[in-house]
């Protein structure tokens, strides 16, 4: 029997006030609240796509900008996969997925290698600079990946092969992430122990 991939994380700043609850073997339940709307989507989907259950209850300075609560989530959350991974013991290790959204398209691989590092690329130029639902620039895409990926020791790659909405292209990017660390995460019968020929990840 595996013991539960469970994690609680929190995180207190001058900036930030986060409070972060996952289940990797979930059904893809969750109660998202950060102050900022589409942020909110972005983690609800990714619980749902990744069949990760997540609690996730967040208060900042979103009157300055969203940028120092989104970070702290983002942070919180992969402090919290690579809590809840354990020993990676049994695991698929890699992932791979490949998402619409009407039209934009995203892939994300991951591999849960304990090496962080984050390739992202495809995003249309001046996608940054876009405020999306109010709240949210388009710059953060890349660094709550970037946050998650270097918590959590995930080698991640984002690629955006198509798009013209922003709403579409950010969606698109989270919902192929979350797709891909599902395969990762995977309990995978055939594997005896860790997946790596080093005995360690």
């Amino acid at each position: 029997m595996t013991n539960a991939r469970i994690a609680r994380r929190t995180r207190s700043t001058s900036e930030s006030t986060v409070e972060l609850e996952l289940n990797l073997d979930g059904t893809g339940k969750s109660e998202i609240s950060t102050s900022v709307p589409f942020f909110d989507h972005m983690l609800t989907a990714f619980a749902k796509h990744s069949l990760t259950d997540l609690t996730v209850t967040a208060t900042g300075d979103t009157h300055i900008d969203a940028h120092h609560t989104v970070e702290d989530i983002s942070i919180v959350l992969g402090q919290a996969i690579r809590e809840a991974l354990g020993e990676k013991s049994g695991i698929s290790r890699y992932g791979d997925a490949l998402v619409p959204l009407d039209e934009a398209l995203a892939q994300a691989v991951v591999d849960i290698s304990g090496r962080p590092y984050l390739v992202h690329e495809g995003e249309p130029a001046g996608f940054e600079h876009h405020l999306i639902g109010g709240h949210f620039t388009g710059a953060l895409v890349r660094h709550t990946f970037e946050a998650i990926a270097f918590n959590a020791g995930l080698t991640v790659h984002v690629r955006v092969v198509s798009g013209r909405d922003p709403h579409h292209i950010a969606e698109a990017e989270y919902k192929a992430f979350a797709r891909a660390f599902r395969q990762a995460k995977a309990l995978d019968p055939l594997v005896e122990g860790v997946p790596s020929t080093k005995g360690a990840l």
